[in-house]
């Protein structure tokens, strides 16, 4: 298959996937679940906006587009953490493995994590002594390959679960993308779905109720286990395309520029943009981004990182990462990252 044809169908079934979702007036705004996946991770792409799709290069392409890793030819291990908002904190450990001609391999686990939270009922609003727990979860295997000079593919297979006290919901999901370096004046182009997959109900025990099935009939019991059956929810579905372009302005200093495309499922549409420079034969790095423009009450603003990377006896690069990201109403947040390549 010539990469024309590839190109042909990545773009129609990313026409019908966004039919699919942009059908009906109504907006959807706020109605998937496991909303955790649209937290981005890694401080360098959160720096750049979010407009990392075409210039994921890193470990943290298994979340953006997982085509990226198939530019990884070597062992990667990264480990970010973002203190988001209301003390909720963000992990994400990722780890790929090249297989050379076979392609490139990832492991990845994505971690929405708070403190316990205290039990209250009607009668007990400050707490009965007891507390639950709750948290969100994802944890991916990821293949990617380079299919033509070029040109990549890549996909993230995914479990995601999200537990509340002794409940919980679980799916599986696919993202999927593409990476491809134009003929264009080396512009990069990308292509990805994102959380494709089966729709999330929560069950368990906290849903379990005793009920009287007939209260009309004497003798009956009125103790029998019942349990609430829960609406299903969709996924944070996300179609994106993006674009980037690497401009050399002196001797070891680059400035890449990008800008992505995003269709929610629930959520209007929104550009990211952002860049990148990068000093000192790429062992300092500046950056900076906006995110959700032209999303209709967007909450979130701009971005701003720096990382520096070390080589270390010739064999092993170490990098740290910094973001900051900027919100209209909830606060900053900060998110670090460290990542070791050998």
């Amino acid at each position: 298959m010539s990469i024309q044809k590839g190109l042909i169908w990545i773009f129609t079934l990313l026409f019908l996937t966004g039919s699919v979702v942009s059908a009906g007036e109504v907006t959807k705004t706020g109605t998937t679940a496991a909303k955790f996946l649209s937290i981005g991770v890694g401080p360098r792409a959160i720096a750049m906006g979010g407009a990392f799709t075409s210039v994921a290069d890193d470990a943290t392409a298994m979340y953006w587009n997982p085509s990226g890793i198939a530019l990884i030819n070597k062992y990667q291990v990264v480990f970010t953490q973002s203190n988001w908002i209301a003390d909720v904190k963000v992990n994400y450990i990722g780890v790929t493995i090249p297989g050379g001609s076979i392609g490139t391999f990832g492991v990845n686990i994505t971690a929405l994590t708070m403190d316990d939270m205290l039990v209250t009922t009607e009668q007990n609003p400050e707490g009965t002594g007891d507390k639950f727990s709750a948290g969100d979860y994802a944890f991916g295997l990821t293949y990617a390959r380079m299919l033509y000079e070029n040109f990549m593919i890549g996909i993230n297979a995914k479990y995601v679960r999200q537990d509340i006290s002794n409940s919980s919901a679980s799916s599986f999901a696919l993202d999927i993308g593409t990476l491809f370096t134009t003929p264009f004046w080396g512009i990069n182009f990308s292509t990805s779905i994102t959380n494709f997959g089966t729709k999330l109900q929560m069950s368990g025990s906290d849903l379990i109720v005793q009920h009287d099935p007939d209260p009309t009939v004497a003798g009956n019991n009125d103790k029998l286990d019942a349990r609430y059956s829960t609406d299903q929810f969709e996924l944070p579905l996300r179609l994106q395309i993006g674009f980037s372009k690497d401009l050399l302005f002196a001797e070891g200093q680059r400035f890449t520029l990008a800008v992505d495309a995003a269709h929610p499922n629930d959520n209007t549409e929104f550009v990211n943009v952002g860049g990148e420079v990068a000093l000192f034969e790429e062992m300092v790095f500046l950056r900076g981004g906006y995110k959700t423009l032209f999303m209709k009450n967007a909450e979130e603003t701009f971005a701003l990182g720096a990382g520096f990377n070390y080589t270390s006896l010739d064999f092993m690069d170490i990098a740290i990462d910094y973001s900051f990201q900027n919100f209209q109403h909830l606060g900053d947040v900060h998110t670090f990252g460290f990542f070791l390549t050998f």
